[in-house]
């Protein structure tokens, strides 16, 4: 595929600033002083970035979704059970992050502010999104919403558990924990819910 003009600029924007981003945070300050780095001018900035800090975390989280997704499409989904595929996916997309781990500290941080939880929810959404899709999952139905919402819930707390340096065996129990605690909640929602729709679509 390729890339925009946008997201050309917004990769060389990118490429000076994230090195900083463990030091200064995800700032106005930090990006601005990149773009002068990257050679960028307002104009060029504005293409790239007209959200300003919003959107370059966008583009950092973006740039790794990709890179987990070329990796999960080389992994034979059809022999692992549901619950495997997906603890695959998450653990695919943290690898694909894993060169940035600060960075990732530093934006789930701004997350939890007042301005930068609408975004975060959409990002989070998007990983989930991506996960349960490479897991094989194409439903159009209560479902899709169901299984997305329900991973979307755990992994801001997976990712501050990874962002600890946990050892692997120690990260892999936890992924699994929290899936199967939302795969419970999943099921018993479902006994709920998918009578109700039904009923209502039956009228």
């Amino acid at each position: 595929m390729t890339e925009t003009p946008s997201g050309l600029l917004r990769r060389r924007w990118l490429d000076e600033l994230v090195p900083d981003v463990p030091f200064e945070g995800w700032t106005q300050a930090a990006a601005d002083a990149a773009a002068v780095r990257a050679g960028l001018t307002q104009g060029e900035r504005a293409l790239a970035a007209p959200n300003g800090v919003v959107d370059l975390i966008d583009g950092f989280f973006d740039d790794a979704e990709a890179r987990a997704r070329a990796a999960l499409a080389e992994v034979d989904m059809g022999a692992l059970r549901v619950p495997e595929r997906v603890k695959t996916g998450v653990l695919a997309w943290l690898d694909a992050l894993e060169p940035n781990r600060e960075a990732v500290r530093r934006a789930a941080s701004r997350g939890f502010l007042p301005w930068g939880a609408g975004p975060a929810l959409e990002r989070t959404w998007k990983v989930a999104d991506l996960i349960w899709t490479a897991a094989g999952d194409l439903s159009e139905d209560y479902n899709r919403y169901s299984k997305r919402g329900l991973l979307a819930a755990v992994v801001p707390s997976i990712v501050l558990h990874w962002a600890d340096h946990p050892a692997p065996e120690d990260l892999d129990a936890f992924i699994a924990r929290r899936l199967a605690t939302v795969s419970g909640i999943g099921q018993k929602a479902g006994r709920i819910v998918k009578p109700v729709l039904e009923r209502f679509g039956k009228r």
